[in-house]
């Protein structure tokens, strides 16, 4: 493949194309097509963003009709047929019935701006200006989502201080034995901590580049209690592990919160589609007209996809069962592959369709597992503070064949990888595994 004209022409600040070196041509499903014509497996879904797959052709079909109607594309936030569309589909199929009584606020089309937006309409409702977020927590790269991001290796590159936030240990951060959610209610009680009286508590149920970190259902129920009980609005960041990636549509309706406010991008378009809101508390709703702006809040094509994508898919439970079983097939593999190789010290966590296959800390495993899988024809990601999980994320709608010989290049890989660093593993079949 000939990439000269990205090195010549792009920035270095680029990524992924480092880490998968093609040219892809072609998408259907779950399959990526390079200028070759080789296909790749895909668990990596945009980062998240995919979580119909590539060029679903009922969203595609939508799309290319809409079009063709000289449907309005453009709009600011007038009001047109599809952003009303959105809305009454939205309402009906995702908020009434989890009895959510949720305003609307579309931002400009990315996860950063839809952050951006939650923190400013947190610190106006409270008067205050401190910010609570996690250990390993990700919520964006402009300036206030990156306040609330722990990655040094994004805060670095900010240039400026970041302030007005103040961080504690996500569920977990200390081990087993530690509850965190006891260290953070002494630390908000004690008026000599040192801690600002906080705004609000910014979230991720499941910490996706942090590492597949989840949030016990019980951990997330007292950071509530905590929120309520200290004037503190909850805001849930659902914009990697919401639109279904958890199971149900929402990652908090299993630990039964109800989160002040709530960010979503990412797949809520359905079809790839720019596209950012946020949900609040109607009391919430103190934001004057204009006061947050932005040239493209009205991205009308993902308005005609997301409706399609909420009718085609959460209409009824069939989705959310086809993600928990496919959980429990990704799950009980990996399970297997690390109990296979447990002289590696590998580690199986998630939720759903994130699943991560955690690596000892300083091997650079994960990413060597990365590199031989990409060479195998699957597209996966790592993440975690030192790249040492190997992040599982395949669209919900993957084929189960194709979901098997995408966890079978996984293991392959990772008992390949094992071997050459001198660590062979013992003869266990993984189960599933032809």
């Amino acid at each position: 493949m000939d990439l000269k004209i990205f090195e010549r022409m792009e920035s270095e600040v680029r990524g992924y194309v480092r880490s998968f070196p093609v040219i892809f041509a072609k998408a259907r499903g779950s399959e990526l097509f390079d200028e070759a014509g080789r296909s790749y497996i895909d668990f990596f879904s945009g980062a998240g963003t995919l979580n119909y797959g590539h060029n679903n052709p009922v969203l595609q079909e939508r799309m290319v009709e809409y079009l063709s109607s000289d449907g309005v594309v453009h709009g600011l936030d007038m009001a047109t047929s599809a952003k009303k569309h959105f809305l009454q589909t939205l309402d009906r199929l995702v908020l009434k019935p989890r009895g959510l009584d949720y305003k609307v606020q579309f931002t400009g089309p990315t996860g950063t701006n839809a952050v951006e937006a939650a923190l400013k309409l947190a610190r106006q409702v409270k008067g205050r200006q401190n910010i609570i977020s996690f250990t390993h927590g990700f919520h964006g790269v402009s300036g206030g989502s990156l306040a609330v991001t722990a990655n040094q290796k994004f805060r670095k590159a900010a240039g400026v201080a970041l302030g007005n936030t103040s961080f504690m240990p996500f569920d977990g951060y200390f081990g087993p034995d530690v509850d965190t959610m006891a260290w953070l209610e002494r630390m908000l009680d004690d008026p000599s901590s040192g801690l600002d009286h906080p705004a609000a508590v910014i979230v991720e149920t499941v910490q996706g580049e942090g590492g597949v970190n989840v949030a016990s259902q019980r951990w997330l129920r007292e950071l509530e209690r905590l929120c309520r009980r200290h004037d503190m609005l909850l805001i849930v960041d659902d914009i990697q592990v919401g639109c279904g990636r958890t199971r149900d549509f929402f990652s908090f309706e299993a630990a039964g919160i109800s989160p002040d406010i709530v960010t979503l991008s990412k797949s809520l378009s359905g079809a790839g589609l720019p596209m950012s809101l946020v949900l609040f508390r109607r009391e919430l709703d103190v934001w004057e007209p204009g006061a947050h702006s932005g040239t493209f809040r009205g991205n009308n094509l993902a308005f005609v996809t997301a409706a399609q994508a909420l009718e085609s898919y959460w209409a009824d439970d069939a989705l959310s069962k086809e993600v928990e079983s496919k959980e429990a097939l990704v799950r009980d593999w990996l399970e297997n592959l690390a109990h296979s190789c447990r002289h590696a010290g590998l580690t199986v966590r998630g939720r759903g369709l994130i699943q991560g296959l955690a690596t000892p800390v300083g091997d650079d495993l994960a990413n060597q597992i990365a590199r031989r899988a990409f060479q195998e024809g699957l597209v996966v990601e790592t993440s975690g503070a030192r790249d040492e999980v190997l992040k599982i994320l395949p669209a919900l709608t993957i084929p189960r064949e194709q979901l098997t010989r995408g966890l079978e290049i996984i293991e392959r890989c990772t008992n390949e990888v094992l071997a050459s660093l001198g660590r062979r593993p013992q003869v266990l079949k993984v189960a599933g595994s032809n």
